[in-house]
């Protein structure tokens, strides 16, 4: 990992290395003051598909989660000022992993990832597949996420693969700071999300998904959770009235019942969101 630079309110920023080399933009920002009671948890928060961390709509994320810890932020593969392409879910655990390590790094011992869209499949691949060692996380939250691959069946999907998947696309993507691989996948392919949440032992997952998606319908938080059902620790669903797409939709109210959820979840039966609670209901 390169040094990191300071920048005020804004937190400490940090190139990190993937296990596969791929450098990594990602900060950290402490919990605020109120937060005190809960200072060994630490957010790990994964944009969605064409995000970064300095985004408006992830920046707000970030900020209202400070209310209940700190937070790590990264830029996946491809997006952002990281570097590489994204490979669209596969490759991206390791970046996930990074910034996981380098919150365990940092001393919290309580590491919930929380993922958006793209995001939220990344999270649950990568609560499964490295499961073990300094990447493991405590607890898994994944938002407006699909549950398997290669999903065409809402019109936006479509526009989706044809960016991916052609030159054309690939290249109007650029403009959108977005660098997408021209490599396919090969067979077989990797490990989908619902897979991959039935591969959750012993671990905390929330999905949380809006009836008014226009990405994916209810059909995929459904699938998911139903793969999670009797493996997770607590497998919890909430369809969420009125909310469309994942960090653009998602409201205040909401990240601060999925905060309260991460540290309940967490707890071990100890009260360490005491804080939180009074901030939370601001």
């Amino acid at each position: 990992m390169a040094a990191g630079e300071l920048h005020g309110d804004a937190g400490e920023e940090r190139t990190l290395r993937s296990a596969d080399g791929v450098s990594i933009s990602a900060v950290h920002v402490p919990a605020r003051e109120s937060a005190s009671k809960s200072r060994g948890m630490c957010f790990i928060v994964v944009h969605g598909f064409t995000g970064h961390w300095r985004q408006e709509r992830v920046q707000r994320v970030i900020t209202r989660f400070t209310a209940f810890g700190a937070v790590v932020a990264l830029d996946m593969r491809g997006h952002g000022a990281s570097g590489g392409a994204t490979t669209v879910g596969d490759e991206e655990v390791l970046d996930v992993a990074a910034a996981v390590e380098w919150a365990r790094e940092l001393g919290y011992t309580k590491v919930v990832t929380v993922g958006f869209s793209l995001g939220g499949a990344v999270v649950l691949r990568e609560a499964a597949l490295l499961a073990d060692g300094p990447a493991r996380v405590d607890a898994v939250v994944s938002v407006s996420a699909p549950a398997f691959w290669f999903y065409r069946g809402t019109r936006i999907m479509r526009v989706a693969h044809w960016m991916v998947e052609t030159a054309p696309g690939r290249a109007v993507m650029r403009l959108r700071r977005t660098r997408i691989s021209s490599q396919p996948w090969q067979q077989p392919y990797p490990v989908q999300p619902f897979e991959a949440a039935a591969q959750l032992a012993g671990m905390p997952l929330l999905v949380v998904h809006g009836d008014a998606d226009h990405y994916f319908p209810l059909e995929h938080p459904e699938t998911i959770i139903t793969a999670a059902t009797g493996v997770a620790s607590r497998a919890d669903l909430w369809i969420e009235a009125g909310m469309g797409h994942a960090e653009a939709a998602v409201s205040e109210s909401t990240l601060d019942r999925i905060a309260h959820w991460a540290l309940d979840a967490c707890s071990d039966g100890q009260d360490i969101s005491t804080a939180a609670d009074q901030q939370g209901s601001e």
